[in-house]
């Protein structure tokens, strides 16, 4: 019997948006959100964010591959202000 690993590329990862202290957004994706927005907090996670402390999740979605949450984050990120708006308050694109 062969017992398989999980891979790194499955298992909880999350893309999310944060919003900084002077009401900009910034989106990510990570595998463990409360380690994630300490590191934010702390200034160690982006440049963008260190000088916008603090930050606080507005928006997550969990995934079960590393490549969905990878795709969420870059489609995110494509996204204009109204329409990231539109996102965190929970409607549709």
């Amino acid at each position: 019997m062969v017992v398989r690993k999980e891979s790194k590329r499955e298992g909880r990862f999350w893309a999310y948006i944060v919003e900084c202290i002077d009401g900009t957004y910034y989106t990510g994706f990570t595998n463990d959100l409360e380690k994630r927005i300490k590191r934010h907090n702390d200034g160690l996670a982006s440049k963008y964010t260190r000088s916008r402390l603090p930050v606080k999740f507005v928006w997550t979605k969990e995934y079960r591959q590393l490549g969905l949450a990878l795709k969420a984050e870059i489609m995110i990120k494509g996204l204009t202000r109204l329409q990231k708006e539109s996102l965190v308050k929970g409607k549709q694109l």
